[in-house]
């Protein structure tokens, strides 16, 4: 497993695989090819199914710019190694081909070359499944935090910054009014059901949708957010965490704590199965999301490593074949409305979790596995593409 400043990435959104991925792909192909005179980006699959509405074609322009960049689509065609593929061409100032690069945005903002295995990555962290780190854990005396701190130590005042990011970010989304860009004109939410939260004191549920809308409304404006483990999800782990920091009074230092938990969650799915809605559907985006809530939540209220893993299992098991079909492409429908649902079902699988002794049938390892299996199982349609699901019944309507 990576680092988790691998997982916790810091961005503009809509998308990390739409939107982050193919920026950091596109500024790291100009700084090969300085000397071009202008560019071609070829968008396959995902990318280019709903990339207009995830501002790909966008974002790859203003990183490149001045130099002209011609944007061609290829919806069409979906590429083995990954649906989110694309492929950049430099040219000289006759538009003589300089060279080419073929890249894979595979979700939460990293990128992987044509022919790199996915393994080929800096193992920060000596194992790859859940039951081994509990293993270790109940060895050494450790709680799920301790283990990450073991072998990442410095990572504490990293996470410390990401959470003043996810803060900045709802402050942000709370004050917002009027109606998100696009042609859905969806409106705003945040600011009125915080303003209800006020209202009905002790009324959990309001202040965690409003928390986790302010940041998912943020995301689909394009404002910076902590990829968590997406950008398309990054509403659910700030939404729960911040409103429990609020109602029940945790320190931040606590919440770091939590935040490493969540990696940790986050960092085993990832390695397991995805974090890309393109691969296996919106069940690797808010249910991974859902999943590294559900563990920190029961880690903010002292549970025992074994309940914190079964809280993680509750909130990725519920989530399994969840399709990804967002109208239009764009980052806000069904997306913005899953994260303040899942946000208050983290919660949920926390404490029902806690309301056991820990021990169950179905474990994390296994749910990863099968979500892994299922997103590959599901029509190309329902991965990302607008092309089924909401979307599709939505642009008939």
């Amino acid at each position: 497993m990576e680092s988790l400043r691998e997982l916790y990435k810091v961005g503009n959104g809509p998308s990390s695989s739409h939107t982050m991925g193919p920026a950091r792909a596109a500024k790291v192909f100009m700084n090969r090819y300085k000397e071009a005179a202008s560019f071609e980006a070829i968008l396959y699959g995902s990318l280019a199914a709903t990339g207009e509405g995830h501002l790909t074609d966008y974002i790859i322009i203003k990183t490149m710019e001045p130099k002209p960049v011609k944007i061609t689509w290829k919806p069409e065609d979906f590429r083995p190694f990954h649906p989110n593929a694309m492929k950049f061409i430099a040219y000289d100032e006759n538009e003589k081909e300089l060279g080419s690069w073929t890249v894979y945005s595979i979700g939460g903002g990293s990128i992987i070359e044509e022919g790199q295995a996915r393994d080929e990555v800096p193992t920060i962290y000596p194992h790859s499944s859940m039951n081994e780190v509990l293993e270790v854990c109940r060895k050494n005396n450790w709680t799920l935090s301790d283990y990450v701190y073991q072998y990442e130590p410095d990572i504490k005042e990293y996470l410390g910054e990401i959470l003043k990011i996810m803060r900045r970010t709802l402050m942000n989304g709370l004050v917002a009014e009027g109606t998100l860009p696009g042609k859905l004109n969806y409106p705003r939410r945040a600011k009125n059901f915080y303003e209800q939260a006020k209202a009905n004191k002790g009324e959990l549920s309001i202040l965690i949708y409003s928390y986790a809308l302010a940041v998912s409304e943020q995301n689909a404006c394009g404002d910076v957010v902590v990829t968590a483990p997406t950008c398309g999800a990054s509403g659910v782990i700030p939404g729960v965490l911040f409103a429990l920091q609020e109602e029940e009074g945790y320190t931040d230092e606590q919440l770091i704590d939590a935040l490493a938990v969540a990696g940790l969650v986050g960092n085993l799915i990832k390695t397991n199965a995805s974090i890309s809605g393109a691969e296996v559907g919106c069940q690797g985006e808010v249910g991974s999301a859902c999943s590294m809530a559900a563990a920190a939540v029961a880690f903010l209220k002292g549970a025992s490593n074994l309940h914190c893993e079964y809280a993680a299992e509750i909130g990725l098991e519920h989530h399994l074949g969840m399709t990804c079909d967002p109208v239009y492409g764009y980052v806000q429908v069904p997306c913005i409305e899953r994260n303040a649902v899942a946000a208050k079902r983290a919660y949920d699988a926390a404490k029902y979790a806690m309301l056991t002794d820990g021990y169950h049938t179905i474990t994390l390892d296994q749910v990863m596995q099968t979500m892994k299996e299922t997103g590959l199982d599901l029509m190309a349609k329902y991965r990302e593409t607008a092309q089924g699901g909401l979307a599709k019944h939505f642009a008939e309507c």
